[in-house]
């Protein structure tokens, strides 16, 4: 599949319409910018009203597997993230592994006009998905398994968070989305609705979203609404964490080869100016700003 598609298949938006009901008629198909990975579009229909979201992947990629796998899982985590309404992973009816997902009404926004009550939005809501039971995390595959993982630490603080990863995997395990940043979540008039792209959900440490996500905010703004979504997340926790310097260390080595292909992430965002010198340039201060603190 190449990016350049500009519709669902055939038989994905036959399912959507199915699924809405046999008298129903699609009369809108919007792709949904933001994402790299999967070519993700929502499809509305009429007789009756009902949207959905379409979720195609590239061919032999497992990511559709493991995104339904997840969202079975989830359940919808209280309406925060999108339930499974269908998928064919065999070509029953796509022409592509397809996950066909729920609408979470809302918009996505890294552009706030007040960036330090976005991100305590966002450290709210990231300690809504790291309290999910444990006893519901074991059919997930751990963050170490796969980008979490030794292999991944790569550029100057990859020594120091290998010096200290007895730490890290001794750390407890929550749910992590393991792509928190602020172009997976969703708003609705100034309030943040929903998570979305939960293709890489598993278990490991809170840290792992933490840095992330802190690293996001560092790249958009600066360290100063990186602190307010920390002290959000810890005041929703009811606890103050240490060791926040290891986790930003550990977000920064697992992205230290890959941050400039992140620029067409935040282009179709609104963020165009975060081209790939842009992206290493800040990389680069944030990462000389915690081997400082190291």
């Amino acid at each position: 599949m190449t990016r350049s598609e500009f519709l669902p298949s055939a038989g994905a938006l036959e399912e959507v319409r199915r699924l809405a009901g046999s008298s129903a008629v699609i009369v809108d198909v919007a792709r949904l910018e933001g994402g790299q990975h999967a070519d993700t579009w929502r499809v509305d229909t009429d007789n009756p009203a009902f949207s959905a979201v379409v979720r195609q992947f590239p061919m032999a990629d497992s990511a559709a597997c493991r995104e339904q796998r997840v969202l079975r899982t989830l359940d919808g985590l209280g309406g925060w993230a999108p339930v499974l309404l269908g998928g064919d992973l065999d070509g029953q009816w796509s022409e592509h592994p397809t996950s066909l997902i729920s609408w979470l009404d809302g918009e996505s926004d890294i552009t706030p006009s007040d960036p330090q009550t976005w991100a305590r939005e966002l450290g709210r809501a990231l300690a809504l998905v790291h309290v999910l039971p444990s006893d519901r995390l074991a059919d997930l595959p751990s963050v170490f398994d796969g980008r979490g993982s030794q292999a991944e630490l790569n550029g100057p603080l990859a020594a120091e968070v290998r010096s200290r990863w007895s730490q890290i995997i001794g750390s407890a395990e929550v749910l992590t989305h393991s792509d928190y940043w602020s172009g997976n979540v969703v708003w609705r008039d100034g309030r943040l609705t929903g998570i979305v792209d939960w293709s890489g959900g598993a278990r490991g440490p809170r840290g792992y979203d933490l840095g992330w996500c802190r690293l996001d905010l560092v790249l958009l703004f600066d360290e100063r609404i990186a602190d307010a979504f920390l002290g959000a997340y810890e005041a929703a926790i009811g606890q103050t964490l240490g060791d926040v310097v290891l986790w930003d260390g550990w977000a920064v080595a697992r992205s230290h080869d890959a941050v400039e292909t992140w620029a067409p992430n935040y282009a179709p965002l609104g963020r165009g100016d975060l081209g790939e010198h842009e992206l290493r340039q800040r990389h680069s201060l944030w990462t000389t700003r915690l081997l400082e603190q190291t």
